[in-house]
């Protein structure tokens, strides 16, 4: 049973899912996690040394992703 599951979809331009890929990479290389707000709270969620990285990309003739995992 998970103890917390947050889970967020949005439409953005790819230039601002850039941004957020890198506020992302800063926040685990300056602060060695994430900072997040969840209804009106910081939580902060601190992330090992050493994680497991799992990459993936699919190409379909009407849409394509990539999707990124990260596990410790």
């Amino acid at each position: 049973m998970d103890l917390l599951e947050i889970t967020e979809k949005h439409q953005m331009q790819r230039e601002k899912a850039a941004d957020l890929l890198r506020e992302i990479a800063d926040s685990l290389t300056k602060h060695n996690g994430l900072d997040l707000m969840q209804n009106g709270k910081k939580l902060h969620i601190r992330v090992p040394d050493q994680v497991s990285v799992e990459f993936e990309v699919e190409i379909e003739s009407d849409e394509s992703s990539i999707e990124i995992e990260i596990n410790w």
